[in-house]
């Protein structure tokens, strides 16, 4: 697991992603309508073109300047961790990777349309928790019968997320396992010929 991507393979991955991405989303712009069902693999797969002003599955925040603040934060940090952790095992880079494609490919959909463009819809399987109340609190359940409208972009950061909290479980946390930087001191650098 010690092999490593020149910085050349990592941009030009980022690059690759963020493309396909955005071309896919151009495809999906010019040639459908808002709230348009294309079937593919009968009612499991459609194509099916929605504009999300909010974040991640729909969740919405009411002011778009704090929205697009905390998005340039996010990929912020993750070009930080990319940077940071740019000589790590190839798994791990090519996490951060996906990440970073996806966090681009997405907030240049808000700077440029003010919402990301989801196409991909599928329905794996129906979930349902009843309303109940637990220790005095009432909960009022959840209802999800079709998986929320996703994008190339989503695909990317949720696969670099598996990659990455597999990586962390099995291989452990690069920033923790990491050698601090030691300093030589003069008197060891002459004894060892160095200086």
């Amino acid at each position: 697991m010690s092999k490593k991507l020149s910085n050349p393979i990592l941009i030009a991955l980022i690059a690759l992603i963020v493309v396909l991405d955005q071309f896919s989303k151009y495809i999906i712009k010019s040639t459908m309508s808002i709230g348009e069902h294309i079937p593919v693999l009968g009612e499991f797969f459609q194509i099916t073109y929605v504009e999300n002003p909010g974040m991640a599955f729909g969740i919405k925040i009411s002011n778009p300047y704090v929205f697009m603040g905390l998005s340039l934060i996010a990929a912020g940090v993750v070009f930080y961790y990319l940077y940071k952790l740019r000589s790590e095992s190839w798994l791990l880079q090519l996490a951060l990777i996906f990440i970073t494609a996806g966090a681009i490919g997405n907030l240049s959909d808000r700077f440029i349309y003010g919402k990301v463009i989801d196409f991909l819809d599928f329905e794996f399987i129906d979930i349902v928790i009843p309303a109940f109340s637990f220790l005095g609190i009432n909960f009022s359940g959840y209802e999800l019968y079709r998986w929320p409208v996703f994008n190339v972009a989503d695909m990317a950061v949720s696969g670099g997320m598996i990659i990455l909290i597999s990586y962390l479980i099995f291989v452990g946390d690069p920033l923790k396992n990491a050698p601090k930087n030691q300093t030589i001191s003069p008197q060891a650098s002459k004894e060892s010929g160095e200086g």
